[in-house]
């Protein structure tokens, strides 16, 4: 027996393209903008993003049946929470500079609006294994698109990725800076991310006018 049917599958596989949680359903895009001036911080939190959706959807789907209608929200936000303290906390032991630089956008998984999405939308209503692939699935979905934005705005931005020098004078880069290479403010500010992602959407739709939304 395949451990994975083509329903399962498709879990993991619809939010990286034609469903993608903030290109098509566009939920969870702050982070996006705030924090994707840096790869590194772009991959830590979708890292912590793909930690706290996989675990919280098997979670919340275990607990479906005992948790009270009137106090779902509520254990919700406990769960989403007591994970995403245990991301702060592993971020402040492991890599604490990180961790400052991120702040307080690691507190504000517990708002994302794909989680507490995911887990009323699907986790409530379905078994943990399939639970566990939803949440893996919309996390990477997101992950992706964190990863292309800070790609790109840091390249562009910085001339580094990772903090190290890619363009410029090879021999003549210094520190975290390519010299050579006339840095573009305006890729690490905020709205440089907005009009990057707005790019994602336009190749997005263009590849697939089926997502071209009718007036």
């Amino acid at each position: 027996m395949a451990l994975l049917t083509k329903k399962d599958t498709n879990l993991i596989l619809d939010p990286l393209t034609d469903n993608n949680p903030i290109t098509i359903q566009v939920l969870g895009i702050c982070s996006a903008l705030a924090i994707t001036a840096e790869l590194k911080a772009s991959v830590v939190m979708a890292i912590a993003v793909l930690f706290v959706m996989g675990l919280g959807n098997v979670v919340i789907s275990l607990m479906r049946n005992i948790i009270p209608a009137k106090i779902k929200i509520i254990v919700q936000l406990i769960v989403v929470a007591t994970l995403v303290i245990v991301v702060d906390q592993i971020l402040k032991a492991f890599a604490y500079e990180l961790s400052k630089t991120l702040s307080v956008f690691v507190g504000l998984i517990i708002t994302n609006c794909i989680i507490m999405g995911r887990f009323e939308a699907f986790a409530l209503a379905n078994g943990p294994w399939r639970s566990f692939l939803d949440g893996i699935g919309n996390a990477l979905g997101y992950a992706v698109i964190l990863v292309i934005v800070g790609f790109i705005r840091e390249l562009l931005g910085s001339g580094t990725l990772f903090g190290y020098a890619v363009l410029g004078d090879p021999i003549a880069k210094t520190g975290l800076y390519a010299t050579g290479y006339e840095n573009n403010g305006f890729m690490i500010i905020p709205p440089a991310a907005l009009i990057v992602v707005g790019i994602i959407i336009w190749v997005q739709r263009t590849r697939n006018p089926a997502l071209v939304e009718e007036n």
